[in-house]
């Protein structure tokens, strides 16, 4: 059954191509189309929609209210047709596109420093890292392997456990009273900075110690621990973050861990992908590539991203 109510994928172009020009000629030279036949388009969306879209003030096209609303879902509409065109005719080629999802800071910390030579093994596979905090469906959006904390179970994947997590308070060393922290309630006179993602971490870090504030929930909260880390190193107060997250800070001095308590985490770190996509080539050789990674320390610049093409390769020739 058809839909005969729903506009065109050309209207829609020659709408956005004349608002972002304010002109149907120069959208016409754009599109390679007669001026005429961009208005009649344009003319039909607004039919279709039963609101104007334009109106001619002095001579030029000027947006109305209701043709800038539609305006950003058209725009949108746009760019998914040509990122979902992109990929199909990357799909099965010679070179492919495989979709990675990744928590913010998980992403930026541990995964990003990992791939470091990921390409020089795979050369026809391209990645496409995203970040994704909350929970969503791999098979609707098209993601190929997924990076996540929690329990392990996620239906109609296959799971591989990465780590624990560890949590330990860190804050700059200047905000320390001199005395030094005695006691862990000393930690709210800090400041305690929350993080979003983990709401109960601080009540859970005191109560494994036998220790109840009314503070464990106050404090600025951050949507990742990227941005609570930078916050810790700003002086703004303590920040209870996963170790691994930290210890880039923590080995430069820029953090330091004020009460030496960590809270082992009930979840953990783990990588999914769909369980009909296990034999896909470039979706086993990137599992391989992460397991084999897994304890492996991040390479150093020197032997990283600057290294030729050539040179890589010879190294992993002779491992």
């Amino acid at each position: 059954m058809g839909r005969p109510h729903l506009p065109t994928l050309t209207s829609m172009q020659c709408f956005e191509a004349s608002a972002r020009h304010l002109s149907f000629t120069r959208a016409a030279d754009e599109l390679n189309l007669t001026q005429s036949a961009v208005s009649k388009q344009v003319a039909q969306l607004e039919s279709v929609l039963q609101h104007p879209l334009f109106r001619r003030v002095r001579k030029r096209l000027q947006v109305t209210p209701e043709g800038s609303l539609y305006l950003s879902e058209v725009r949108k509409i746009l760019a998914w047709v040509e990122m979902s065109t992109r990929y199909m005719q990357s799909y099965g080629g010679q070179s492919e596109v495989l979709n990675v999802t990744t928590l913010p800071t998980f992403g930026a910390r541990w995964l990003i420093p990992r791939l470091n030579g990921f390409r020089f093994r795979h050369p026809n596979v391209y990645l496409s890292i995203a970040n994704r905090v909350e929970p969503f469906d791999l098979e609707k959006e098209r993601v190929d392997v997924a990076f996540f904390f929690g329990h392990g179970a996620w239906p109609n994947l296959e799971c591989h456990k990465l780590f624990d997590e560890e949590m330990v308070t860190v804050c700059a060393p200047s905000i320390i009273p001199a005395s030094g922290i005695g006691h862990p309630l000393e930690l709210t006179r800090l400041v305690l900075l929350q993080s979003a993602t983990r709401l109960d971490a601080w009540h859970r870090w005191f109560e494994a110690q036998d220790v109840y504030t009314e503070h464990s929930y106050h404090g600025p909260r951050f949507d990742t621990f990227y941005m609570a880390l930078r916050a810790a190193r700003a002086g703004c107060g303590v920040a209870l973050v996963p170790r691994f997250l930290a210890e880039e800070e923590l080995s430069a001095g820029q953090l330091v861990i004020p009460w030496q308590f960590s809270l082992t985490s009930r979840d953990a770190y783990y990588l999914a992908y769909p369980e009909h996509k296990a034999e896909v080539a470039k979706v086993k050789g990137f599992i391989e590539w992460i397991l084999e990674h897994l304890e492996t320390p991040p390479a150093t610049p020197e032997e990283g991203c600057s290294t030729s093409l050539s040179a890589a390769q010879e190294k992993l020739m002779s491992s």
